[in-house]
């Protein structure tokens, strides 16, 4: 019972992946979609069509595979073993970079409280470093209390966000949205392919149920119940937020702020206004790297688990916290931060993401393709083989959209770490196939 009590809810699960969701991404996307203006709202359309396929495909995943490893064990039953260590090794990477990412967002949002932050690229670096450090010893408690944080901290993001899709449409102007529309000229379908890799990286998360599943309770249940509700909801607050907000701010104005959900506010009210709002991103921005650390550190466990990993993260304390896990994954990131030291946040905000959005859509393909495999064993009904696949088919081909999407830089830098991992792989691959004999002989 006390080992049970241990165990992420529903609620906590459902949490989880929305503040992973919507903790970071949903806070600076208006910004970055009016480069391009608000033509790139249709992107929504189609990342929101596509991410649904793929939760949906998760879920299904949940309902007939109860192994431990999420993604990594749906990747296996069509792939192989291999497969269960490259979908690990390369989720491992994305969440690494996509957590220092988060840390540097929130230090620019902590910028206007704390000047000295934005002074030069060693504040940047120290204020990233106590982010990182510090949602890693708020994880020492364990699921239960990530899950309850969790739950906090995502109000920090749904009052101001889900406040203004209801009422910022009384402060909607049909001519601000109509000159913000293409102030570029683009083509759609361009400006279309040019904002799926942001509308990705704010659906990022959905995975977190699956990949958590077994610290969850009645994870049969509540794992394809939570991919799709924490998806859905983050959906309906994305499109409604991200349009409501080019009909109030003018484009240009938007475009060029470092906080489009304080300044919105602040014209809709007033500058007191626009401050709390400033402060609970940084709060809903805590929450979200909360999140990802606890699912970056249950990961990197289950993998440990399996013989893949290094045994120091398949350690657990008596709340069942991989603390040592915990500590060596703030310690990477901790040198990712150093790495790409940059005195400007939007910069060094760029480099990561589109090369965490690659790295987490090759574990999506392995693990959607586990799919067909895993359904096969399950002896599904027909009606219920041929309407999966055909979700399938729709999700995969967002995942291939959107790696082209992402640009050939990001690719190619997936691609040499992927390769890397291959050789990894490789190195310890020989304890798999003693196995393998040793089963025979007995």
């Amino acid at each position: 019972m006390a080992e049970a009590n241990k165990k992420m809810s529903l609620a906590g699960l459902t949490t989880l992946v929305m503040v992973n969701m919507m903790g970071s991404g949903i806070i600076l996307l208006p910004s970055s979609m009016a480069q391009l203006g608000a033509v790139s709202l249709l992107s929504w359309i189609v990342t929101a069509i596509g991410s649904m396929c793929i939760a949906y495909c998760f879920a299904q995943c949940g309902i007939y595979c109860n192994r431990p490893g999420g993604m990594s064990a749906y990747s296996e039953e069509a792939h192989g073993k291999s497969a269960f260590f490259l979908c690990s090794y390369l989720y491992f990477l994305s969440l690494v970079i996509s957590n220092v990412a988060i840390s540097i967002a929130a230090v620019g949002y902590l910028t206007p409280f704390v000047p000295w932050l934005g002074s030069g690229s060693m504040p940047l670096f120290i204020g990233t470093l106590s982010m990182i450090w510090l949602t890693t010893f708020a994880n020492f408690g364990g699921a239960s209390l990530t899950g309850r944080l969790g739950s906090i901290t995502v109000w920090g993001i749904i009052i101001p966000v889900a406040g203004l899709s209801i009422i910022g449409w009384f402060w909607f102007s049909p001519s601000v949205f109509a000159e913000a529309w293409n102030p570029n000229q683009l083509a759609v379908s361009d400006a279309i392919t040019s904002s799926i890799p942001l509308t990705l990286w704010a659906f990022l998360g959905m995975e977190s149920a699956a990949q958590n599943s077994d610290a969850v309770d009645n994870p049969t249940r509540n794992v394809p119940l939570a991919c799709l509700l924490g998806t859905l909801g983050a959906a309906v607050v994305y499109v409604l937020s991200t349009t409501v907000i080019q009909g109030i701010v003018p484009n240009a104005e938007l475009a060029n702020s470092s906080a489009p959900f304080a300044l919105v506010y602040a014209q809709m009210f007033n500058e007191g206004v626009g401050d709390v709002v400033m402060a609970l991103a940084v709060l809903a921005c805590l929450g979200s790297l909360l999140g990802w650390q606890f699912t970056l550190a249950q990961t990197a466990k289950v993998t440990a688990d399996q013989g893949m990993f290094p045994g120091v993260f398949a350690r657990v304390n008596r709340l069942n916290a991989p603390l040592l896990g915990l500590i060596c994954c703030a310690i990477l990131q901790s040198l990712i931060a150093l790495s790409t030291i940059s005195p400007n946040v939007s910069e060094q905000f760029g480099k990561l993401v589109n090369l965490a959005a690659v790295t987490n859509l090759i574990p999506y393909v392995t693990a959607l393709s586990g799919l067909l495999v895993i359904m096969y064993k399950a002896q599904v009904e027909l009606a219920v083989f041929r309407r999966n696949s055909l979700i399938l088919l729709v999700g995969m081909a967002y995942c291939f959209y959107a790696l082209y999407a992402s640009g050939m830089d990001a690719m190619f830098g997936a691609a040499l770490v992927m390769v890397a991992g291959y050789l990894l792989f490789g190195i310890i691959a020989k304890r798999f196939v003693a196995a393998i004999d040793n089963l025979k002989q007995a």
